[in-house]
């Protein structure tokens, strides 16, 4: 099935919905494609307008209003099928979107670094512990070490309580004086400072051990206990569960498929959120980590833009800059400890897709050739695990986009083949 629209939305989540917004008003006509079954992303997973957020039930009430905006949930971006298309799949179709304008707004996913014991069942993604708990995963009265690096953990460990959980720990790599700076930096910017004190009451109670991390997980069917470096001593924590995760990777992969040049990780973006290829602009996490508050506005920014609205996207720049300042602050807080590279030992496993092993890896030099030699990121996750843990053990930069971008059915990429013909 063939679709034509003036511009298409690749995300729902804050920057997507903003960006859909901002242009809605102007009449033309609007996709949002998203691989959930609700708008929202990870933030607002669920809904927007279940997410508590004033922010969020409000653009979700506009945009429900709005009868030129046309939402594709459960659908997947495959690949760019021709210039100025995208072949995406739904649960029932393949369909071709057309557009005049894409603005991507792909988000960010969590990495994760290895450690013995990571595969052992019983251990999650911080985040990923967070999204199965609101989706109704059961918690209530398990023990859970919540570990690793950034605010998140608060927010995780408060959702995990909420849901009647004990979280016995919270253990985070940055230490004291960094965390304390960042805390005192956030009086210039009070709505955070009020949401961190919130936080803080929540978990009010909760042992909360900076310059920490995770040294192994145990257990043989599952997780029984788990090995903490607190400060300089060592210390075995019994557990249930660990919530376990160092930072956000911004997602890339659609922006590198459509050949947009990606700098530092993330997506590069100019003034008006216009990525290096034309008629293509990105906004939200996926261009650099900085949370909600940067990509509402980098999404209303690229909205306007996409319409050629430089005149109503210009006053937001200066929010933009503040949000910024504060990504700043915040990346240099918690930015990942040297000892954090030596956690894995000769056996730890790195591709969990493959069973590739830190030992096996330490022998190559670049990603391409791990994959020659080890078949490290040729996975079901294509590097999108693995990819992360690798750039931080060994330097090395994922240096192609494979399509399609997710496993597909046969039946979409035959209708492409069909289309074109």
């Amino acid at each position: 099935m063939k679709l034509q629209f003036d511009i298409v939305i690749v995300g729902a989540g804050p920057a997507g919905l903003a960006a859909a917004q901002a242009a809605a008003a102007s009449g033309a006509a609007i996709a949002v494609i998203d691989d959930n079954p609700h708008a929202g992303g990870q933030i607002w997973r669920g809904g927007p307008q279940h997410s508590g957020d004033a922010r969020a039930a409000q653009l979700w009430a506009e945009l429900k209003q709005a009868k030129n905006v046309c939402f594709f949930h459960r659908a997947k971006v495959l690949l760019p099928s021709a210039p100025g298309a995208l072949l995406v799949e739904t649960p029932d179709a393949a369909l071709t979107l057309h557009y005049a304008k894409l603005i991507l707004a792909t988000g960010a996913r969590e990495r994760l670094l290895p450690f013995p014991g990571w595969t052992v069942p019983g251990v999650f993604g911080a985040g990923g512990i967070q999204a199965l708990v609101k989706g109704g995963f059961p918690v209530a009265g398990k023990r859970i070490v919540v570990a690793g690096s950034g605010p998140l953990l608060l927010a995780v460990a408060a959702t995990l309580k909420e849901r009647g959980a004990q979280v016995v720990a919270i253990v985070e790599q940055a230490s004291l004086p960094r965390v304390a700076r960042f805390a005192l930096a956030l009086l210039a910017t009070p709505g955070k400072l009020l949401q961190a004190i919130r936080l803080r009451r929540q978990l009010a109670g909760i042992p909360y051990h900076m310059h920490s991390h995770v040294l192994r997980a145990e257990g043989d069917e599952h997780l029984t206990q788990v090995l903490l470096q607190i400060g300089s001593r060592q210390r075995t924590i019994a557990c249930d569960y660990l919530a376990c995760g160092f930072g956000l990777i911004p997602n890339t992969e659609t922006a590198g498929a459509l050949g947009c040049t990606i700098a530092d990780g993330a997506v590069w973006v100019d003034r008006w959120q216009q990525t290096s290829v034309a008629d293509v602009y990105c906004a939200g996490e996926s261009t650099g980590i900085g949370g909600v508050d940067l990509a509402l506005v980098e999404g209303r920014i690229a909205g306007l833009s996409a319409l050629g609205d430089l005149a109503q996207a210009a006053p937001h720049i200066a929010s933009r800059r503040r949000w910024q300042l504060f990504a700043a602050r915040l990346a240099n807080a918690f930015r990942l400890g040297e000892e954090l590279r030596h956690l894995a030992d000769l056996d730890t496993i790195v591709c969990r897709c493959e069973d590739v092993r830190h030992g096996d890896l330490q022998q190559q030099s670049s990603w391409r050739s791990a994959k020659l030699h080890t078949r490290c990121g040729m996975g079901p996750c294509q590097g999108r695990v693995c990819g992360g843990a690798t750039d931080f053990l060994y330097g090395w930069t994922q240096d192609s986009v494979r399509v399609p971008l997710t496993p597909a059915r046969i039946s979409s990429l035959v209708a492409m083949q069909d289309e074109a013909r």
